[in-house]
C-alpha cells in the first residue's frame, strides 16, 4: 500500500518548521513560494482570496 502525500501538505510542513526555527535563506524562500504555487492550484484558493479581500476591505482607507 503507497502512502502518498499532498505537496500543498508537504510544503507547509516544511514551511512550518522552518519559520519556527527562525532559519532564513534561500531555502526558506523557495519553500514559502512553492507552498504558496501548490496551495493556489488548490480548492483553498478561492476562500483565501474571499478572506483576504474581506480584510482588507474592511480597513479603512487612510
Amino acid at each position: 500500500m503507497a502512502v502518498t502525500i499532498s505537496l500543498v501538505a508537504l510544503f507547509g510542513l516544511v514551511l512550518f518548521f522552518l519559520l519556527r526555527s527562525n532559519t532564513l535563506g534561500y531555502g526558506s524562500a523557495f519553500v514559502a513560494a512553492g507552498f504558496g504555487f501548490f496551495l493556489a492550484s488548490t480548492g483553498a484558493a478561492t476562500p483565501i482570496n474571499n478572506l483576504a479581500s474581506a480584510v482588507l476591505d474592511a480597513i479603512p482607507n487612510l
